[in-house]
């Protein structure tokens, strides 16, 4: 068998990650996740030591997002990223806070950065799309783990069913989270964040000139939807304060942007590469039918 042809290949169109992970609302998802990954003292450690996340804050963002929309939309080109991102993390290596020493690919952490995203869609999904039902959550489950083997990840290294998840994730919670050093950066309000160096030139000019004046708000915002969109025992175990008055202000803030969002062109709904692939997809389904007819 051909490597190529041994490749895992991402779950199929019309999935659960298919409408979730392309869509514009995912953005609000994704920090929620990323805090939990750094929350751990080891990759908390790796990224602090390795990443370039203070000094190119908006690159390394536009890279992470790339590569996870090839996860789920790129088809072949998955598994190639999957094997970039392994030989990217191969020399990363240190010592966390604690003395304990730490590989980022070791299965307890590598694996433990892939699991995050499955509590967060769930949890978010409720607020800014609609709750799943038990049916799409271990389908989105099941679609995560074959997000994991594009990543290296064996089955060993996971969960494999929904039941055994939840007992794996809160034992984490329980006996390894905390608010790291890059946590207490990434939901700061008076972290100094460089304005994008993104865009067409007279535009990169506008933000720097209002950066003093956007970077406040657009802090406090970005601080309110990583904690408010966490799943409240992982806020708990990390130490993120959540009042009873934010809850409010973000169940009014998410029926905004489920009224608000579906109705937006395709181009403005979806991200790139989820955009491509869903007309890739629409092109194949009507091939499909041309070719059923045909018949």
């Amino acid at each position: 068998m051909s490597k190529a042809a041994a490749d895992p290949l991402p779950p199929p169109p019309g999935g659960v990650l298919w409408s979730l992970a392309g869509d514009i609302r995912a953005l609000l998802m994704l920090p929620a996740a990323l805090t939990m990954q750094v929350a751990h003292p080891a990759v908390g450690a790796g990224v602090d030591e390795h990443s370039v996340f203070r000094t190119d804050p908006w690159g390394r963002g536009e890279r992470s997002l790339r590569s996870l929309q090839l996860w789920i939309y790129g088809g072949e080109e998955a598994a190639a990223e999957g094997r970039r991102l392994r030989e990217l993390h191969r020399t990363i290596q240190g010592t966390d806070a604690h003395g304990r020493r730490y590989h980022a690919l070791s299965p307890a952490y590598y694996s433990w950065v892939h699991a995050t995203g499955f509590p967060v869609y769930r949890h978010a999904a409720r607020y800014l799309v609609r709750p799943l039902t038990e049916a799409e959550e271990r389908q989105l489950y099941a679609e995560w783990l074959q997000i994991g083997r594009i990543l290296g990840l064996r089955d060993r290294d996971m969960p494999q069913t929904v039941e055994e998840f939840w007992p794996y994730y809160r034992k984490i919670l329980a006996d390894e989270l905390e608010a790291t050093v890059v946590v207490r950066e990434l939901v700061a309000v008076d972290q100094p964040v460089p304005p994008p160096d993104r865009g067409p030139l007279p535009l990169r000019l506008v933000l720097r000139m209002l950066w003093p004046v956007l970077l406040p708000p657009l802090a406090r915002f970005r601080r309110f939807m990583t904690i408010g969109l966490m799943p409240p025992d992982a806020r708990e175990a990390i130490g993120m304060e959540w009042s009873d008055e934010q809850e409010r202000r973000l169940r009014s803030f998410a029926r905004v942007v489920r009224a608000v969002v579906p109705v937006l062109p395709e181009r403005l709904r979806y991200l790139p590469l989820a955009r491509e692939a869903r007309r890739r997809e629409r092109e194949a389904e009507r091939l499909r039918r041309s070719d059923r007819r045909a018949r």
